[in-house]
């Protein structure tokens, strides 16, 4: 799944570190989730959701296989 997680949070100017602070998760996991080697759970995405303020098709799009 792409995602525009990293778009979003340097429009926002804010830090990995911040973002998975206000999320309640790890760096690492905001990282994973940025370059694509981790999809977030469903709790996960909706807390994304709500941060950015943004639907889920705005931030995650699925990829064509």
């Amino acid at each position: 799944m792409k995602n525009n997680i990293k778009k979003l949070r340097n429009e926002m100017k804010i830090s990995q570190k911040d973002l998975a602070e206000s999320l309640s998760v790890s760096r690492q996991t905001i990282n994973a989730i940025e370059t694509g080697k981790f999809d977030p759970s469903l709790t996960l995405t909706i807390k994304i959701t709500r941060f950015f303020n943004k639907s889920l098709e705005e931030i995650f799009t699925m990829e064509k296989k």
